[in-house]
């Protein structure tokens, strides 16, 4: 699963391609050029690199992605707890939660989520 890490550049980039997919690459070169202010070389660059880690197909010059936001999302989550938090949700939590107040609804999709998953 390690071809579903991405550096920061590379995450920005798939989060247009996720909102627009299926696009045109010269498409993908105008979004990234409004976004990020790239040059067309730093878009085709981008799409070349994510195909060849497939990540992304590039066919006919429609570009779509192969993997999902969320699975990628997923990834990035499990290597974050894993790494600084020991593998513990409740100690991600307490480091997230301090110093922030949460809504009551935010309270209770919380609730609702572990409720669900110790099932």
């Amino acid at each position: 699963m390690d071809n579903l890490k991405l550096f920061d550049a590379e995450y920005r980039f798939m989060c247009v391609l996720w909102e627009y997919e299926p696009v045109n690459s010269t498409d993908l070169v105008r979004l990234c050029r409004d976004r990020f202010e790239w040059k067309k070389s730093t878009t085709y660059s981008m799409i070349k690199r994510l195909g060849e880690r497939g990540i992304l197909k590039n066919e006919n010059a429609t570009v779509t992605a192969l993997v999902k936001k969320e699975d990628v999302q997923k990834y990035e989550s499990e290597v974050l707890l894993e790494k600084t938090f020991d593998n513990s949700l409740p100690t991600f939590l307490t480091a997230f939660l301090r110093d922030k107040k949460l809504s009551k609804i935010e309270a209770e999709k919380l609730k609702k989520m572990i409720e669900e998953a110790t099932k």
